[in-house]
């Protein structure tokens, strides 16, 4: 969240150059704009987004709406890095997923670390409606669980298709939080040992007990070298800068060092099959 905190503030320090650059005070522009004073002060803290139409209507308020081009464009590349999940959500979940279909449509190789939950991608219709409806109950979201299902399972179709790559790491906890009913996580762990056989597939499991060289702070997905989704409870964040990608990349790489595959990960998801109830 710091990078996108920095680009709010660098945003609205700009802005208040332009104002400056006017010889307006804050209650001045505020006045011209027919806003209160408090939001020109916290768009220029950076704790406040401001709009599109907002910043045209400050840009020609300062007397240079030539201004509004540049600030919109930053703008825009501020809203792709952090996108809030109930605007995201808002018409539910099926459309989501299909905006998670047309990146992985786009991307030859992904690789994915999670900590929590299994990767939707690798999800069984019935873990997959657990999640689903918790961002249901979460968010307050329009219930369209059904719709929502469906997108995910039509998203796996991409692990059958020819020259495309996955690497999925998770965590042992994954496999034993109790994030769904035991007889959903059952058919979850039958469902990730038959993708350890996929031949696009490689997925590795990071078992309890191993000294990682780096915490695993969050889980995060790499789309070729173009794209790290990072999901946080408030929002989705989309990273594109090279330093961001190599250091996204760097953290994926160790922390598959320490993961188990091949017929080391299957024992581990017989042991959680078996392991008795909590």
């Amino acid at each position: 969240m710091t990078k996108i905190h920095e680009a709010r503030e660098a945003l609205g320090q700009r802005l208040r150059e332009l104002r400056r650059d006017a010889s307006l005070n804050g209650r001045g522009l505020a006045e011209a704009l027919g806003w209160p004073a408090s939001k020109v002060s916290k768009i220029e803290l950076g704790k406040q987004t401001p709009s599109e139409a907002d910043i045209s209507a400050w840009a020609a308020a300062c007397g240079a709406p030539d201004a509004a081009f540049a600030l919109t464009a930053a703008l825009r590349n501020l809203e792709t890095q952090y996108a809030e999940w109930r605007r995201q959500l808002r018409d539910g979940t099926k459309l989501r997923q299909q905006a998670l279909a047309e990146v992985d449509a786009t991307t030859r190789t992904i690789r994915a670390f999670e900590n929590t939950w299994v990767p939707g991608l690798l999800q069984t219709p019935e873990y997959a409606r657990c999640r689903l409806a918790e961002v249901v109950d979460l968010y307050g979201i329009v219930n369209d669980i059904d719709a929502g299902v469906q997108a995910r399972m039509e998203r796996q179709n991409a692990l059958y298709q020819t020259g495309r790559r996955f690497h999925f790491v998770i965590t042992e906890a994954v496999l034993r939080y109790g994030t769904a009913p035991r007889g959903v996580m059952a058919g979850q762990i039958d469902r990730l040992m038959s993708a350890t056989s996929l031949p696009s597939v490689r997925l590795g499991i990071v078992p309890f007990g191993v000294r990682l060289p780096v915490s695993p702070l969050h889980g995060f997905w790499l789309f070729d070298n173009r794209i790290v989704m990072v999901e946080t409870f408030a929002a989705e964040m989309r990273l594109t800068q090279p330093e961001e990608l190599t250091l996204y990349r760097a953290v994926f790489d160790r922390l598959a060092t320490m993961a188990r595959y091949g017929t080391d990960a299957r024992q581990l998801l017989h042991a959680a099959m078996d392991a008795p109830a909590s």
